[in-house]
């Protein structure tokens, strides 16, 4: 998990992040929290870290390249950040984005950059208030790397890992569903909602099977994929009445 990633800002190979993220500063660090909530404001990593009441959660950790992996993170409900500012009733999604440094990410830097920065990232009200969607500050019992998503990332285990976005500094509770990065440049590909679905195909890879992590060529352990990635019975009923082919 830390030296096979994806964090863009850093490079496209797997092994960018772990080699240049170092270079990302993430002391001091602030959040921003606006948008439609009562109580706007900023947090502060340390406000995290004394405010909330950390815990290890072992989740499934499923790619849409279709490798996987199981993971130990450690840090507590989303919901419990976002309560802390009050959303208004009319809130009906959670926008993110991510830090964007060009002088400290190499990858934003690049010419073959297709991604319009900064990174962002979304979830319904509902996702982001379910019990399961984490912010993490931790990873194997330490503080969470710089090529994961220092200081602090989500996860939302049902999803495909672009949803669990990283290094976040802002924060918006909106009306309407967000724009988000992969969406806005392949929406074919990549859908707003990314449940781990195993009867819906990337357009250029099937997602039936994944390469579960550690593997190899010839030792490839490729397992079924598991709707929501396991996770069908605490989360399918957030999507009930809903075509997952069309709203994937």
């Amino acid at each position: 998990m830390t030296t096979y990633n994806n964090f863009y800002e850093f490079g496209t190979d797997k092994s960018d992040p772990a080699r240049h993220a170092h270079n990302m500063t993430t002391d001091p660090w602030t959040v921003k929290v606006g948008g439609l909530v009562n109580q706007p404001g900023s947090l502060h990593v340390e406000d995290v870290l004394s405010e909330f009441d950390l815990e290890e959660r072992i989740y499934r950790f499923r790619c849409v390249e279709a490798w996987s992996m199981v993971v130990p993170w450690v840090g507590f409900p989303l919901a419990q950040l976002l309560k802390r500012f009050e959303p208004k009733a009319e809130g009906k999604f959670v926008e993110f984005k991510t830090l964007y440094r060009r002088g400290e990410m190499r990858g934003t830097r690049s010419f073959t950059s297709i991604i319009d920065w900064p990174y962002r990232e979304g979830l319904r009200m509902d996702e982001a208030l379910h019990p399961l969607t984490l912010v993490a500050v931790g990873l194997y019992g330490k503080t969470l790397p710089n090529q994961n998503g220092a200081p602090l990332r989500l996860v939302v285990p049902w999803k495909y890992g672009f949803k669990s976005i990283k290094s976040i500094v802002e924060i918006n509770v909106t009306a309407k569903q967000p724009k988000t990065s992969w969406q806005m440049l392949q929406p074919s590909e990549y859908g707003f909602y990314a449940n781990v679905n195993p009867e819906v195909d990337h357009p250029r890879w099937s997602q039936r099977f994944e390469r579960k992590l550690p593997s190899s060529i010839f030792k490839p352990n490729r397992v079924p994929t598991l709707p929501f990635n396991g996770y069908e019975e605490q989360v399918a009923g957030l999507y009930q009445g809903m075509d997952l082919r069309k709203f994937y």
